[in-house]
């Protein structure tokens, strides 16, 4: 059964453990914790964003998204959800995104060196060519492309992708991820020039996933669909019959 904690302010991390949704403070929707945003205000009185859930103090949750945790610092809902002065930077929503960003990049790392990661066009066809003919092991969980890559390579792999379960087994499902730019696959695995990399199953990969939809449901839920065109957003799932 999904507890429901106290709608403002929860009483810290290691309180309420039970709890599942939380109520956002803009929208006052009470959603699932996997889809808003944990605040914290710092010993310097500055309102940051608690990512992992885990920094001390009482926190205020805003739905995961850009233009949520923007609508709460212009009507400055973190002054009145904590109910007393602040710093919250103008630039918070941005700053949050950037945060994301980097964590990420972070858990994308930890994969690799988990040995979750392969990179490299060749390398990944290799593997998804294995996964389509059932001798992947571990499978591939999921295919990532640089979100400047070019589009040839990211058409050659997808369809690649397209031949899983073509020898008549069930089809696993392939998340198509291209959340991160080359530049950040490049910090991510520690080598130059990333475009395409190969996710494989594994704990490791599993955070990268679930850090990633974060990430683009902080990014979809904007209504400004013009900024919206410019930012590597997408993140779908291929399953071939």
């Amino acid at each position: 059964m999904l507890a429901i904690a106290d709608p403002e302010l929860d009483d810290g991390p290691r309180t309420n453990r039970s709890a599942t949704m939380r109520m956002c403070a803009v929208s006052r929707d009470v959603r699932p914790i996997d889809e808003l945003i944990r605040f914290v205000v710092a010993p310097s009185g500055e309102v940051i964003p608690d990512l992992k859930r885990k920094l001390p103090g009482r926190g205020l949750w805003v739905s995961a998204s850009r233009q949520a945790v923007a609508e709460a610092v212009r009507r400055h809902h973190f002054t009145k959800g904590f109910k007393r002065d602040l710093r919250v930077a103008a630039t918070l929503a941005t700053d949050t995104e950037a945060l994301l960003e980097r964590f990420v990049v972070e858990v994308l790392g930890v994969a690799a060196k988990a040995g979750q990661v392969i990179s490299g066009f060749t390398k990944v066809a290799d593997a998804l060519e294995r996964q389509a003919q059932e001798r992947a092991k571990p499978p591939v969980r999921a295919l990532i492309h640089a979100s400047d890559g070019a589009a040839d390579g990211i058409r050659k792999l997808d369809a690649l992708v397209g031949q899983n379960g073509r020898n008549g087994g069930k089809p696993a499902e392939i998340l198509i991820v291209n959340v991160l730019t080359s530049e950040q696959l490049d910090l991510a695995l520690g080598r130059s020039n990333v475009i395409h990399a190969a996710l494989l199953a594994g704990p490791a990969s599993d955070t990268f996933l679930s850090r990633s939809q974060l990430l683009v449901r902080y990014r979809m839920a904007d209504d400004d669909r013009t900024a919206a065109k410019n930012l590597p957003i997408q993140t779908r799932a291929v399953t071939h019959d």
